[in-house]
């Protein structure tokens, strides 16, 4: 079933209302973009049930070797799953590039730091294995939306996560990511990062250093979920680095519609998915 913007909007802001998976539903009944194939589905790079991802790659062959985008999904550390994005693995593989979107572990299964080890396990398989799928694993970048987005500035400035093949990654894409948030509140961040003996030692803004990846932080100003000055934050941390950095802020978008502004029927609301491209595409060279 096919449903027009006005309607799709309607079903999502329903959804959410609710608390039904409102992601893996609207995933299920967008229209998506076309050209594109499933290359891998459900790639173990761990032993968990959740250590799974699936690749999507255009389905013309690509001479020298497709970029790679590895995409966090958002969900508060405590829901989510990667069969909700396909939208975004068939937007960002139709433009050309090898999109990888893997599970991780949650909350309450596990805690800080153990899905940042979950997702520096699928970077590296991406990296060892990105060939065989026509990827150029020289040419790397972490994307994400919400607390996916806080997971993809970890790996790629902390280099406690990924290290040596942090060199790989050439650029962060985040989309409405905490980035900057001491001294914890509220009990989604207490149960999650509770307890941790040094809070600094969680947040990306920790460690931003001269030479780093570029970036594009981008949220949207109706956001009542992760405050856009996160982003502000950690944009002004890379700034004074001297690390390129593109802030895009839009207007018209709250936290979720940033991300379902990236699916085919609705990218009037934003131009999310035009701006991060051209990012992304600058990055990889």
């Amino acid at each position: 079933m096919k449903l027009g913007r006005g309607r799709i909007a309607g079903a999502v802001l329903g959804l959410i209302a609710s608390a039904c998976s409102p992601l893996k539903t609207f995933d299920a009944l967008v229209p998506k973009d076309g050209g594109v194939a499933v290359v891998a589905r459900d790639a173990a790079f761990g032993a968990d049930p959740r250590q799974r991802l699936d690749l999507y790659a255009p389905d013309k062959p690509h001479p020298g070797g497709l970029p790679i985008i590895v995409f966090f999904y958002g969900g508060s550390w405590n829901s989510g799953t990667k069969d909700g994005y396909a939208f975004v693995g068939r937007a960002l593989a139709a433009r050309g590039f090898l999109v990888a979107i893997p599970d991780y572990r949650l909350v309450p299964q596990v805690r800080y730091p153990a899905f940042l080890e979950d997702n520096a396990s699928a970077v590296r398989w991406v990296i060892a294995h990105a060939g065989s799928y026509g990827g150029d694993a020289h040419r790397l970048l972490l994307a994400g939306h919400s607390a996916g987005a806080y997971d993809a500035a970890m790996l790629a400035y902390d280099p406690r996560w990924l290290g040596a093949d942090r060199a790989a990654v050439r650029g962060l894409i985040g989309l409405a990511g905490p980035y900057d948030f001491l001294p914890f509140d509220g009990p989604v961040v207490q149960t999650t990062f509770g307890g941790v003996a040094d809070p600094a030692s969680t947040q990306p803004v920790t460690f931003v250093r001269a030479g780093d990846a570029p970036a594009f932080l981008a949220t949207g100003d109706k956001d009542d979920v992760v405050r856009p000055a996160n982003s502000d934050s950690l944009a002004g941390k890379l700034g004074a680095a001297g690390v390129a950095v593109e802030r895009r802020r839009y207007s018209k978008v709250g936290h979720v519609g940033l991300i379902t502004a990236i699916a085919k029927p609705l990218r009037r609301q934003a131009a999310v998915l035009d701006d991060l491209i051209a990012f992304a595409q600058r990055a990889v060279g």
